[in-house]
């Protein structure tokens, strides 16, 4: 008889195999109780002004019965379109307390994407930072949205840092290109008139719809994964488990977490913003994690107790000449998702700030976390760990049954942090996943290839798609492809990842010209007018022609193996 969770004999000391996610009937009823038991702790900082849990309330409430106030109900869709900044936390938990469906945006994408995730998602209304609003007048006419909020980075810092800040960006550094969006209200107008409206608390059940957060699945286009509230509260109730084996050493008032990746990113979203609920930690806030001097000096002013990120982010600031000078003194938790923690970085990490990082595995479709090593306890680098508490984590074989420990095939999950499914994508949804003929269990198929060791370790082998992973993103390459076609230069074009030093993997594409006079260069300025930064080609190969099948479909796979 295989023993299918050999994980638990040795389950790590003091955390509980199973969790509650039923304690709060919503995400509403966290938000309460959070906000007044850890009312007068600090609860983001960000460019040095700092908001307590009490802050946050009153001005989340204000922004829920403004929203209430423009007609929306339960279970409309507003997309929120910014980076880290102070007014995350109030437009996240004010349009949760308003029973609204949050779409979380990249504030990144070019207007082709933004369009394809509001339409898809229905949004009726957004909440934009300036700097992004230009793309957004190309598309609105295109959507539903009828309701826009705009926002300037700087509208939470208080006078007279507001004032200068926004100057600073759109005059000096010119960051903020001019738009049209006259019917748009500005935040601090929503904030004021939401103020003195009535906030009326919805009727929100926990299997209610909470969150459409955009993923590519693991194949394909965008797909908006539906998260429940109560997927979200089960994921945050382990990861307070999980970390409560260490919370009790942190002896100081206020605890940082380090908040470098976005909240917009389901990790963040969980691990920093929502788990703060259960912690009352301070989470600072990074608005540009790419300036690394900048970062480097909100980390010397507020040395950090828990980090937060990946792999490329910690192998920055390894290598950055000014972080000698942070005190890592108080430093007890990093953790490490979103792409491979490389043992490289992990050892630097350690041997410079005393912490070894803690590597985790999750999806988006999974709220997102599903495995992690132990915090205290036999910390394997190179593995994910094992499964977090009430989830069970299984490798399927190509002919659909069981692997046995040592054996590869496809991670599956089951546990109560999984998506429902895809948004207005059925058909995709029962691809995703898979019913055990013994138990009837619908299992979320990952995408990933993995193996099971003989005491519960999982390990990640490959991808079992094409999925290239820059710096923790997805970058799904037909998505790639599909946008350099249109390019009246290319006849044929294939997409794949090839390693690299700083972000792990890098876009590559071989392109047949059909304009022989066509350049490397032109390629890539026509993928920067169209994809995120980070889906678009490092490298670009000329061919006469491309590796196929004899029934003419391109082999990526024969072109990867040429790279590697």
């Amino acid at each position: 008889m295989i023993d299918m969770k050999p994980w638990l004999k040795n389950y790590p000391e003091g955390i509980p195999t199973e969790i509650n996610p039923d304690l709060h009937n919503s995400l509403i009823g966290l938000i309460e109780v959070g906000f007044n038991k850890f009312a007068s702790n600090a609860a983001y900082s960000n460019m040095g002004k700092e908001l307590t849990f009490a802050d946050i309330d009153k001005y989340s409430l204000h922004f829920a019965a403004y929203l209430q106030g423009l007609g929306l109900k339960h279970g409309d869709r507003i997309a929120i379109q910014m980076p880290n900044c102070l007014q995350y936390p109030v437009v996240l938990f004010g349009a949760l307390r308003a029973g609204l469906v949050v779409v979380n945006t990249n504030p990144l994408y070019t207007p082709r994407e933004m369009k394809h995730q509001f339409k898809d998602s229905g949004a009726k209304a957004i909440v934009i930072v300036a700097n992004f609003a230009f793309n957004l007048e190309k598309v609105i006419e295109d959507t539903a949205i009828e309701h826009v909020v705009l926002t300037e980075l700087g509208d939470m810092l208080g006078f007279p840092k507001k004032h200068l800040v926004n100057f600073v960006v759109k005059t000096v550094k010119k960051m903020v290109p001019p738009f049209s969006l006259p019917s748009a209200v500005k935040f601090s107008e929503a904030l004021s008139r939401g103020a003195s409206q009535t906030y009326v608390k919805p009727s929100v059940e926990r299997t209610d719809l909470a969150f459409i957060q955009y993923t590519g699945g693991t194949t394909g286009v965008s797909k908006g994964a539906m998260l429940s509230h109560r997927n979200l509260l089960a994921n945050l109730e382990a990861n307070d488990a999980w970390q409560g084996v260490i919370m009790g050493d942190i002896k100081e008032d206020k605890i940082v977490v380090v908040a470098a990746l976005p909240l917009y990113h389901v990790y963040a979203l969980t691990v920093n913003a929502l788990t703060a609920l259960k912690t009352g930690v301070m989470n600072l806030l990074i608005t540009n994690p790419r300036d690394m001097a900048g970062f480097i000096k909100d980390l010397k002013k507020n040395p950090p107790h828990i980090f937060t990120g990946l792999n490329t982010l910690y192998n920055g600031l390894l290598n950055h000449p000014d972080i000698v000078g942070v005190d890592w003194s108080r430093l007890k938790i990093t953790s490490a998702g979103g792409m491979a923690l490389q043992k490289t970085v992990a050892n630097r990490w350690y041997d410079m700030t005393g912490c070894l990082p803690v590597e985790g595995y999750g999806l988006s479709e999974t709220s997102p976390v599903l495995t992690s090593n132990p915090i205290k306890g036999d910390n394997r680098i190179g593995t994910i760990g094992v499964p977090w508490p009430s989830t069970d984590i299984r490798i399927l074989k190509d002919d659909e049954t069981w692997a046995m420990p040592g054996e590869v095939g496809e991670i599956c999950a089951f546990g109560p942090q999984v998506m429902s499914g895809y948004y207005k994508r059925p058909k995709e949804t029962e691809d995703t996943f898979f019913t055990d003929p013994d138990d009837s269990r619908k299992w979320f198929k990952t995408g990933d290839i993995g193996q099971m060791s003989e005491d519960g370790y999982f390990k990640i082998v490959d991808r079992k798609k094409d999925m290239i992973i820059v710096s923790g993103f997805n970058v799904y390459p037909n998505e790639v492809e599909d946008v350099i076609a249109e390019h009246p230069g290319v006849l044929e074009l294939a997409c794949v990842g090839v390693p690299d030093a700083r972000s792990t993997e890098a876009v590559k594409v071989f392109v047949v010209k059909k304009d022989p006079n066509i350049t490397e260069a032109e390629i890539k300025a026509f993928a920067r007018e169209n994809l995120t930064p980070y889906k678009c080609p490092k490298h670009v190969e000329f061919r006469e022609e491309l590796p196929k099948t004899n029934v003419g479909k391109i082999l990526r796979r024969a072109l990867k193996d040429e790279v590697k």
